[in-house]
Parts: structure tokens; C-alpha cells; sequence
């Protein structure tokens, strides 16, 4: 699916699709602003002052603006002298919005006059006039303005989610710091006008992320080019045990990292054992810094513009262009040197925070503390983990179960072979509102952490090593109630906030069980997993029925277990991934932090969003 999903996430790709191609002009030196509203009938409009999308006659005979609308890798992005750089998310972006949306109606204004076109559900309506579209009236404006309905037969909900499409805005103006990005909400209950407009560009966009941190120093900047491919790059350090190195190619975020960040800390760390030898904090015999002792406290924002980026999958969330690498690598070798040397204050701060880590981490091998030095594959210090027989973590998996009575009833359901079963009991320590020592004492955690094999990132020398991981799938299996929402936002903010490669390398899903089990007079039992499902069954099932209401897992016995929740080829699974890093890092501190009034203003805000069991 080009979009990636029919829920919310895919919804807002729609935007974010016809804004891309909006940016891609921009990048070509057309485009100085876009406008974004949010319109009451639930439509969405994107408007930009670029060139507009070019209306004459194509050599297959229509005009060239239906034909971007209607086919696709028709843009200007698949043709080499249109645009130097580009970004929107599969090259693909108009025609598939296009295709999924109840109507789209497109204004463009161009050649001194006004062209229209309509399309419902992907189909045009508007009659071309020898094969161009008609003109509706002149101006002396140029530009393209896309307003679009989504399918409610296609997306699950049709109601845009406008954090979301703010923080991404955001995020965009930050990257392009000549544009101009503004926002509308017109829709009732949630008027909204924003000016996106960030002079500072990634520089203040690193200061957005470390606003409630305690910073070391001023941001570091650089930029340069290499092999055609720009680099700009800028990295703060903050007091605290973790890194958040961000990644973007041609203004799209990289979840997943790639060649361009690992060409920067390669050679971020290779300057830095330089330096620390050179100034005598590592001696002759010294072993050089890891690179995770190196990036020990840092925020850093990498970000290029490439002429022919090549993603791994279809969400373009790893860079995997190798010269990526090597032009991140020349510009940040040339150029972190170069303002380091003018620049004593923050390289000491910067080492001495990989000093701080390298001790800790040589502590901690000194120590070998029972926490990380258990066997591979062994059972946990409580004796909890039932695992499994394999030993490929290709195969196997893991499941992190609420309460001892659905896990005895999962173990005795799972698949031997491939399963592990780890029953926690009740709500585990809430991370964001503890201390490392009172995260490390938890008793659950601890069990987790042995029973991962991957060890755990803060506190001790950032030791994770994603490798060691010993199941390829964690499954967070809890009851379909409030509670059990509860014990899987505490165990998603744990595993985001000390070990967020699970997250981001797509390890981690909430397994899915039925809320009911119809049993009709005459046919087959059927388990249904929503209110959705159970409204279809009632419109479609003519019989009378039985429906069992099941409250948690432990209601179920261990065949019902296995068909609805363990089966590979039945269960139903949600993969558990994050798409703004910006934004998920601060919506975790309001809801699971300390403090109380900006989560209470997010509950008046979202409180008709909310689905309530009761």
C-alpha cells in the first residue's frame, strides 16, 4: 500500500503527500508558501505559491496536469531535469491520494489564467476542451491548490488528526527554512490558525527537542556539500544517559536511520578518540571510546538532500545510498575539526561526557552484576519465563503476558517450539516518573531484560546491543479493557525510553483478542474483535446468536487462546511504530510525566477523541 495504512496514520499521509510535491518546488527555488486547512465538511486543502502543475498538452495526447493526477510515477520527480532534489514519499503522491478520496477538485494558475479539474473517487469529471483543461478565469497568481474528501468506504476514520499533521508541518518548516508553512482548522470545536516559519532551520528545531532538558552547550552547526549530495548537520548534549540522533533525506524523516547516519557517527567518533588523545583524556594505553560513549547525552539532527535517494521498503524509513554515507562522513570530518578547534570549551564538554559513560560501562563490566551477565536462553532470577525450544531469534517469539491465570493458560496454548510466555504480574514501575535505580530494582524490568538478551541503555554505558536480541517478535498480550491499555502504554513507555531500537526496527506488536465469541443456533462459531465486527455480524447473520462478552484473557482456556491470539496464521497482531520522533518523545512526557496540568488540557482537548469502556 503506498500510503502504509487505511487508519489515521494512512489518512494523514494523504497531506502529507500533496504537501511533499508542494516542497519539492520549494527545493527547486519556486515555492516561498503553503497553506494547509482543514476544512469543516472534513476535507482537507493544500495551496502553494510554486509554479503550478504544468496544464499543456503531454505527447499522449491530454493535458499533462490529468495525467500527474491520474497515473502513476507521472510527476516531475520521474522525470531527471524536474527536480534536483525531491521528497514527497513514493514519488506517487497525487495520483493515489486522488484514487482515494470520494472527490478531489484542483485549481491551478498558471500561464496567466485559473485551469480546473475534478475527480470522484479517481475518476475525472470535468470534460478536457481539445484535450486541455477548461479556464475558469485569469489571474496574475501561480500556483497549484488540491482540495480533497477522503473515502469513507476506504479509511477507517475520516477525521484528521491535526497534532499530527501540525508536528509534521512543524517538522517540514524547520527542515526548509525560507518557507512558509500555514496552518487552518476550520472545523467546529477546533478553530486553529498557525504561521510555521523557522528562520533558524534545524538549529531551532534541535532547540524545540531539548527545551525541558538541561543543555551543555550551544548547538553545533555545520553544513557543506560532497559528490552533489548537501549535508547540513547540528548536536547539542543534554545531562542525560541516552541519544536521539535524527535522520532525514529530501525532508522525509528516516525511523530506521541509514547510510547517512551511519557515515556521521563513524567519523564523529574516529575525530573524537583523536581529539581525546590529543589533549591527553585517553593515554597511550587507553582502549578508544565506543561510539556509544561518544554519543552518550547527544541530540543530533542530520540532515540531505539527495538527487536519487533508495529506501529500504516502501516507507522510506532507512537511507541505504552508500555515498550517502561517504558524503556525511567527508563534510563531518572536515567540518566538525573545524569548529572544534575554534572551540575548546564544548569539545571538553562533549568529552567529558564520553569519559562520564566509558566509566560507568567499565564499571559495569568490572561488576557484572546479575542483571547482564545471565546465560543465554536461561530462565529468569523468579523463574517466570516458560521459553521457547528454538534458538534462531529469527523464529521465535515472545509473549508478554498480564496476570498468572492467562498465562498458565498460555503456556499451556503456545507452541513450544518457537514461544516463549512471560506472565508479569499487574502494572509495571511508570519509567517516565522514576529514577534509573528504582527502574533497575523493579523486579519486572529486570526479568524482561534477561529474558530479551539485549541488555538495557541507560546507566549502563549503553550497553543495548540489538543483535543479541533473542526473539524476533515481543508481543504485549493484555486484557481489552482500561487496565489492560494501561500495563501496555507502561510497558511502550519503557521499551521506548530504554530500548527504542525494538520499537524502531518494528520487534514490538500488541497482540489483538476478540472482545466476542458468537455462537448461532445453526453454523459456525465466529470470534469477533471489535464493536465494528459485531455490528457487521448482526447486520449480516440472519439466526438467532449467543454472544459471550469476554472481559480478559484469563477467561479464555488454552485451545480458545491458541485459535484467537497465538495462531500465526489466525491471530490478528498491531506492529507497534513511531513516524515523528519529535512529537512522540514529548506527547510520552505529558501523558506518563509529572506533570499534571498540560496532561489534564490534553484530556479537555481530546476528550471526544476518547472510546470509553464501560
Amino acid at each position: 500500500m503506498y500510503i502504509g495504512s487505511v487508519s489515521t496514520k494512512g489518512l494523514n499521509h494523504l497531506i502529507y503527500e500533496i504537501v511533499d510535491n508542494a516542497v519539492d518546488e520549494h527545493l527547486a527555488g519556486f515555492c516561498s508558501e503553503i497553506q494547509v486547512t482543514l476544512e469543516k465538511d472534513g476535507s482537507a486543502t493544500v495551496s502553494d505559491n510554486g509554479r503550478g502543475v504544468p496544464v499543456d498538452m503531454h505527447q499522449k495526447g491530454i493535458s499533462a496536469a490529468r495525467l500527474v493526477y491520474t497515473t502513476l510515477h507521472a510527476g516531475g520527480k520521474f522525470d531527471d531535469s524536474a527536480y534536483k532534489t525531491s521528497g514527497g514519499l513514493h514519488g506517487v503522491g497525487s495520483s493515489v491520494v486522488n484514487a482515494l478520496s470520494t472527490y478531489m477538485d484542483v485549481k491551478i494558475s498558471r500561464d496567466g489564467f485559473v485551469h480546473h479539474d475534478r475527480y470522484e473517487r479517481g475518476i475525472p469529471v470535468i470534460e478536457l476542451e481539445d484535450g486541455l483543461l477548461p479556464k475558469i478565469r485569469k489571474t496574475r497568481k501561480t500556483g497549484t491548490t488540491v482540495n480533497f474528501l477522503p473515502d469513507d468506504t476506504i479509511f477507517e476514520k475520516t477525521k484528521f488528526k491535526a497534532e499530527e499533521v501540525k508536528s509534521r508541518l512543524h517538522e517540514t518548516a524547520y527542515l526548509n527554512p525560507n518557507l512558509t508553512i500555514v496552518f487552518d482548522d476550520k472545523r467546529d470545536g477546533s478553530v486553529e490558525h498557525i504561521v510555521y516559519h523557522e528562520p533558524e532551520g534545524i538549529i531551532g528545531f534541535i532547540q524545540d527537542l531539548n527545551r525541558k532538558k538541561e543543555v551543555l552547550h550551544d548547538p553545533v552547526y555545520f553544513k557543506g556539500e560532497a559528490d552533489g549530495i548537501e549535508v547540513e548537520v547540528t548536536l547539542q548534549y543534554v545531562n542525560e544517559f541516552h541519544e536521539n540522533v535524527l535522520g532525514f533525506c529530501n525532508n522525509i524523516y528516516n525511523a530506521e536511520g541509514g547510510t547517512h547516519l551511519t557515515g556521521f557517527k563513524t567519523t564523529f567518533t574516529t575525530v573524537m578518540n583523536q581529539y581525546a588523545r590529543e589533549i591527553g583524556i585517553l593515554k597511550e594505553k587507553d582502549a578508544n571510546f565506543t561510539g556509544a560513549d561518544i554519543r552518550n547525552g547527544m541530540t543530533a539532527i542530520v540532515s540531505i538532500k539527495h538527487p536519487d535517494p533508495r529506501f529500504e521498503g516502501q516507507t522510506k524509513t532507512k537511507l541505504d545510498n552508500p555515498d550517502a554515507a561517504k558524503a556525511v562522513s567527508k563534510v563531518t570530518g572536515e567540518e566538525i575539526v573545524r569548529f572544534f578547534d575554534r572551540n575548546l570549551d564544548t569539545l571538553k564538554t562533549v568529552l567529558s561526557s564520553a569519559e562520564k559513560a566509558a566509566k560507568i560501562r567499565k564499571t559495569e563490566e568490572k561488576a557484572k552484576t546479575n542483571l547482564l551477565t545471565k546465560q543465554k536462553y536461561s530462565f529468569d532470577s523468579n523463574g517466570k519465563l516458560a521459553n521457547c525450544e528454538s534458538r534462531d531469534p529469527k523464529k521465535c517469539e515472545i509473549f508478554i503476558v498480564e496476570g498468572d491465570s492467562a498465562g498458565g493458560s498460555a503456556k499451556t496454548a503456545r507452541n513450544r517450539n518457537y514461544q516463549a510466555i512471560l506472565p508479569i504480574r499487574g502494572k509495571i514501575l511508570n519509567v517516565e516518573k522514576a529514577s534509573i535505580d528504582k527502574v533497575l530494582a523493579n523486579a519486572e524490568i529486570k526479568t524482561m531484560i534477561n529474558a530479551f538478551g539485549c541488555g538495557f541503555s541507560e546507566g549502563y554505558g549503553n550497553d543495548f546491543d540489538i543483535t543479541k536480541l533473542r526473539y524476533d517478535k515481543i508481543i504485549i498480550m493484555a486484557d481489552a479493557d482500561v487496565d489492560g491499555a494501561h500495563i501496555s502504554t507502561l510497558l511502550l513507555t519503557l521499551f521506548y525510553r530504554f530500548m527504542p531500537e525494538l520499537i524502531f526496527e518494528g520487534h514490538v506488536y500488541i497482540a489483538m483478542p476478540p472482545l466476542y465469541k458468537a455462537m448461532p443456533k445453526s453454523g459456525e462459531e465466529e470470534y469477533l474483535y471489535d464493536d465494528k465486527a459485531l455490528e457487521r455480524y448482526r447486520k449480516t447473520h440472519t439466526g438467532p446468536f449467543t454472544l459471550q462478552r469476554y472481559k480478559g484473557l484469563g477467561e479464555m482456556d488454552a485451545e480458545q487462546l491458541w485459535e484467537t491470539t497465538l495462531d500465526p496464521e489466525r491471530r490478528m497482531l498491531k506492529r507497534v511504530e513511531i513516524e515523528d520522533a519529535r512529537m512522540a518523545s514529548s506527547v510520552t512526557e505529558m501523558l506518563m510525566g509529572t506533570e499534571v496540568p498540560p496532561r489534564r488540557n490534553f484530556i479537555y482537548e481530546n476528550a471526544t477523541e476518547a472510546e470509553l469502556d464501560i
